[in-house]
């Protein structure tokens, strides 16, 4: 508990969270002045026979990892790339992913991260606002890119075959002449058509770049992010080499115990997501981990991998985490080396904490963020004062608020809910374009509205209440969703739920619920709604409740409430 006789001038009278880090871990960090291409410099020199990538099998060292960034730096600025040019990724978690990331950094060109399952329509919107002179796709997707009008399409178009990363052995097995192999073959590669599109092979085996060549500032911007933040469609989020190194150094002094050079991180996370690419493609590579590569999270294909390099930090969702557990306990397979787990980007049941931690023996936590942080602010200690059901305390040099939700400049009484405010080195500089965006969300004195309304206990500990602009006005009463879909997935019946407003002909919304029923189970709407009543007030309790098979998920797992309101609205 923190200290109450601190005297008013101490950090604890304004941070009183800080006696409840884990033994270690600094009030403040310092940011190193480096850009991230040095930083990996500064890891491939210490770390060089070290493996820095594993990717089903096949290992790449910190020495080759380095040697293949200088190739293709110098392969890109052959191609035309110069600082501040825009070198969008369209790539699955693979090794070429890692080189392609860091080689365009080496130029001081900007990173654009895509989801390589996007729809062409979903690509071409952010390839419009973002104007890439290169892209770097893989080859299933260098068809469509190649396809675009003439004033969106890069001027090179580069095809990555993820399959030449693979074991010697299991290239071979692709190409046996059988439907199990054409089938896999066709799910990993494919031959792009376009007479735009060169093949990666002439990046990778180029001329290295100068080292008298000019490394990027860390002031530099590094990343486009795109996100929907907290003010509608998506934009790109523009982060620095600072605030990317800022985070991975944060998440580095928050975890205690670590030992460089020999930490083994699981890379199940897509690296186009900013928890995923900020957990493993900087804060592990900043450390020397080898970092275990997987282009999609399939279980069986996680549990293999820990036969033979078992995992010592993951990364994850929670349904990541149930269902390795599950997983674990039919195969026997032994999950004790995980020392380290860090949940995010959705609410982590207090169930699924304690699921993992006894199958594990090693913590599990959950953290809170948002791309616009880089992404992580918040995050529970990795120790005895961690506190499952909240998100956490604020990471070393990082500052909160909480303030009207209708009037950001005005601050709450303690302990009442309010919309949470973050200031720290790892705070974006605004969205590309986008000034009135920028203006509506990076307020005067670099303070980040995060659009999530929170309550703040008296040592600093943060519960999430809702999100601010899915909270459901109905009757003139706020209703949230997560708090009616707590109650739902709490029926014996029900395996999931998504709970979002309806609009209403004559105003305002109705309360409606998509529910998955459990295997075998047939609860009735009308059933599922008396229970409701027994644990909301009336108005909160859903006036529709719909029978789905699933709900739509995004790639990490997170229920889009968007999307469920959007097909219920056309249903209807």
């Amino acid at each position: 508990m923190p200290d109450s006789s601190a005297a008013p001038d101490s950090p604890l009278a304004s941070r009183p969270w800080l006696a409840s880090y884990a033994e270690g871990v600094p009030t403040d960090i310092d940011v190193p002045d480096l850009s991230l291409p040095e930083m990996i410099a500064s890891a491939v020199r210490r770390y060089r026979r070290n493996t820095a990538l594993e990717f089903f099998g096949a290992e790449t060292t910190y020495a080759e990892l380095g040697e293949q960034i200088e190739r293709v730096a110098g392969g890109l600025r052959r191609l035309g790339v110069h600082r501040g040019d825009r070198v969008a990724l369209v790539l699955p978690n693979c090794p070429q992913h890692v080189v392609a990331f860091y080689a365009a950094l080496r130029l001081g060109a900007i990173v654009v991260e895509h989801n390589p399952l996007y729809t062409a329509r979903e690509l071409r919107h952010q390839f419009e606002d973002h104007g890439a002179r290169v892209a770097i796709t893989w080859d299933k997707v260098a068809d469509t890119v190649a396809a675009f009008p003439d004033d969106v399409r890069p001027e090179q178009i580069i095809a990555v075959d993820v399959t030449r990363a693979l074991p010697l052995r299991t290239r071979l097995a692709l190409q046996l002449p059988v439907r199990k192999a054409r089938e896999s073959r066709a799910a990993l590669t494919a031959r792009p058509e376009s007479r735009r599109v060169r093949p990666w092979k002439e990046l990778v085996t180029a001329r290295p770049l100068s080292r008298r060549h000019p490394q990027p500032a860390p002031h530099d911007v590094a990343l486009l992010q795109y996100t929907s933040g907290t003010t509608g469609s998506p934009k790109g989020a523009v982060l620095t080499h600072r605030n990317l190194l800022a985070n991975a150094e944060q998440g580095r002094a928050w975890v205690p115990g670590l030992a460089p050079g020999r930490e083994i991180f699981y890379g199940v996370l897509p690296f186009f997501h900013a928890y995923g690419m900020t957990l493993c493609l900087t804060f592990a590579m900043s450390i020397g981990a080898r970092l275990v590569l997987f282009p999609k999270f399939d279980v069986d294909l996680v549990l293999s991998a820990a036969e033979k390099s078992p995992p010592t930090f993951l990364p994850a969702v929670p349904p990541i985490y149930d269902a390795l557990v599950r997983a674990a306990g039919r195969r026997g397979a032994d999950l004790s080396s995980v020392r380290f787990a860090i949940s995010g980007a959705m609410n982590l049941p207090v169930a699924t904490v304690a699921r993992w931690e006894e199958a594990t023996g090693g913590l599990l936590v959950e953290g809170y963020g948002m791309t616009e942080s880089s992404p992580v602010a918040l995050g529970n200690p990795i120790g005895p004062s961690r506190r499952p059901g909240t998100v956490g305390v604020p990471f070393p040099s990082t500052e909160m608020r909480v303030v009207d939700p209708d009037d950001p400049t005005v601050d709450v009484p303690p302990g009442e809910q309010g919309e949470l405010l973050l200031r720290g080195p790892q705070v974006f500089q605004g969205y590309w374009n986008r000034p009135l965006e920028t203006a509506e969300t990076l307020l005067e004195g670099g303070w980040l509205r995060s659009g999530d309304l929170v309550t703040v206990a008296p040592d600093g500990f943060v519960t999430i209440v809702d999100r601010r602009k899915e909270l459901i006005i109905t009757g003139g009463f706020n209703v949230s969703p997560s708090e009616v879909e707590g109650v739902l997935v709490s029926h014996p019946d029900i395996a999931d739920a998504a709970v979002v407003g309806l609009p209403r002909p004559a105003g305002g919304e109705d309360v409606v619920a998509a529910i998955v029923l459990r295997e075998g189970a047939a609860a009735s709407p009308d059933a599922v709604r008396e229970f409701c009543r027994s644990h909301l007030a009336a108005y909160k309790v859903p006036k529709r409740i719909v029978v789905r098979d699933d709900l739509p998920r995004s790639l990490i797992g997170k229920v889009l409430r968007r999307v469920v309101r959007e097909d219920l609205i056309a249903a209807r």
